[in-house]
């Protein structure tokens, strides 16, 4: 079924390795490129307007996470906490340190390479970069290091941005444009934000209207989180709402992680189990970007192949309505002006949808250098080809992706901070609600028994067990849901007998108080919680 992909894509037959999967789909999307997409991004000339055309590298490359933010964020020190190590070419501080956008990447010893030698190297993702020009390329580096967390992501650091316009004409090159080629490439954006400072600049608000189109990459960090009491910080995140939902015109909510990205003791310590939850949610998504970066490069060139077709339909109508003899520049003008109309009419047309159109006023400014007479007309034959790939081949892929992921191991990022969070004592939640004295020799719920006790004897246990209804009488006092006492009794009601002893009736108590506590409920109850006489003896093994 899917013998296409590997005789056009150069993928790899599956063997044993989890990465197999990604080689295969890889192959499958370049060959679809090539074959399919780049003809008609040629014909009507769309990298001219909106993005170079998509190389080998492109196809290749790792996981890549993008960090913007205003200075003094933290962004350095951010990825500083994640690898667990310094980089060259680091430089944080209380002043706008980091001035390059900085490539952090795997490398077989450390060292730093030049923007100018980066964009020709073909094994590396950048070389389209070069049109921005030597006062970007003086601007940009990769940093290299042997570090177990790069051997699955890289990470793209960006300048600090300040306030003014001096800064946005000293600059040199479009920064924005230099993000939004970034934020087309990359697997996940991520805004960060000092709890301190949450004014958005100017500069920082284009910037972030720059990932149009890329919504669903963005994340945010409210770092320094720790520096702020809980009264402060819940004034701050409403704050940071408010100024994030002017800014991004999308009707959800963007998810927000609240913390204190450093190897720092926190300042104030009353939200610190709010930050470990926060820090671990980040981390999982951070780690799962391996296993989906296959549906990534597909759902991009999917948004891609739209884009392109949009255009061509765009460029095309244009060159249909210009004069052949007289009036050609008065003809364009006037297109130009109407743009916002023909994209109306082009909607209604072919059945388009208005997100699928580039923006209006980006558009008119590159058309205004533009000979409209040199375009294409309409070839219906370009259109068939991707509308082809969309229906039929990319839904293969996709079948695909599927179908492997079930059969492969999970691929997730390992080192650094990674690894502090998944194991031992300080992993997350290790200790608290239903893990509470896994590691201990006694029954955790012993504690607490006494108290206990005492209301399993009021409520007239026969034969040292009480019946059902007097236990939900108990209960329900809680005022936890039906739905979750239900779980409870079936936790608790160990020999299944529709009755409860008094260690089943403190093992029923002790789960209500880890609900109450704000914990969830186990699946199934863990060994260590169950009651010592409902315990099965050892059994010798022959």
């Amino acid at each position: 079924m899917f013998s296409w992909l590997g005789k056009q894509g150069g993928g790899r037959e599956r063997g044993g390795g989890g990465s197999d999967v990604v080689q295969t789909v890889t192959g499958g999307l370049r060959d679809l490129y090539l074959r399919k997409l780049l003809p008609l991004e040629e014909h009507y000339r769309f990298h001219d307007f909106h993005s170079p055309a998509l190389e080998e590298a492109d196809f290749e490359n790792k996981p890549m996470v993008l960090l913007v933010g205003q200075y003094s964020t933290g962004k350095t020190t951010f990825i500083r906490y994640l690898l667990e190590q310094d980089f060259p070419g680091m430089r944080i501080g209380p002043e706008p340190t980091t001035d390059s956008f900085i490539a952090v990447m795997y490398g077989d010893s450390e060292g730093n390479i030049p923007g100018n030698a980066l964009v020709v190297d073909p094994k590396k993702p950048f070389r389209k970069l070069s049109r921005f020009g030597n006062a970007f390329l003086n601007r940009f580096m990769c940093s290299q290091l042997p570090n177990q967390v790069l051997k699955s992501i890289s990470i793209i650091d960006s300048p600090g941005i300040l306030s003014g316009e001096k800064q946005r004409i000293s600059r040199g090159y479009d920064f924005c444009q230099v993000l939004q080629w970034f934020a087309e490439r990359v697997d996940r954006i991520i805004l960060l934000f000092d709890a301190h400072k949450l004014d958005i600049s100017d500069e920082f608000s284009e910037a972030i209207k720059s990932f149009r189109g890329q919504d669903d990459k963005i994340r945010v960090v409210l770092n320094k989180a720790d520096q702020v009491d809980t009264q402060q910080l819940m004034r701050v995140y409403g704050a940071l709402m408010w100024s994030l939902g002017k800014v991004i015109n999308t009707p959800e909510v963007l998810r927000v992680y609240i913390g204190s990205f450093w190897a720092h003791p926190l300042r104030n310590t009353e939200n610190r189990r709010l930050f470990e939850a926060e820090a671990q949610d980040l981390f999982k998504d951070i780690q799962n970007l391996p296993q989906k970066a296959a549906v990534r490069k597909l759902n991009d060139l999917i948004k891609r192949a739209r884009l392109a077709k949009v255009h061509a339909y765009i460029i095309s109508y244009l060159k249909k309505e210009m004069p052949s003899v007289f009036g050609k520049e008065n003809k364009k003008k006037e297109l130009i002006s109407r743009l916002p109309e023909i994209y109306i009419q082009l909607q209604r047309e072919y059945h388009i949808s208005a997100g699928d159109f580039p923006e209006v006023k980006k558009m008119q400014e590159l058309l205004e250098t533009c000979d409209f007479t040199k375009f294409h007309s309409l070839k219906p034959k370009l259109i068939e080809a991707v509308d082809n790939m969309l229906a039929n081949k990319i839904a293969s892929l996709m079948s695909l992706i599927r179908q492997e992921e079930s059969n492969m191991p999970t691929e997730i990022v390992h080192g650094g901070a990674f690894d502090g969070t998944m194991a031992g004592p300080f992993g997350h939640g290790y200790g608290e609600g239903a893990k509470e004295g896994a590691d201990e020799d006694e029954w955790v719920v012993a504690k607490d028994k006494p108290a206990y006790d005492e209301i399993f004897y009021t409520l007239s246990p026969i034969n040292g067990k009480i019946s059902g209804i007097s236990a939900k009488k108990e209960m329900v006092t809680s005022k936890l849901p039906n739905s979750v006492l239900g779980k409870i009794w079936k936790l608790a009601d160990c020999d299944g007998d529709g009755m409860l002893d008094d260690e089943e009736f403190a093992l029923a108590k002790h789960l209500i108080k880890i609900k109450l506590d704000g914990y969830e409920l186990p699946g199934t109850l863990p060994s260590h919680l169950v009651p010592p006489s409902h315990r099965k003896p050892f059994q010798t093994v022959e």
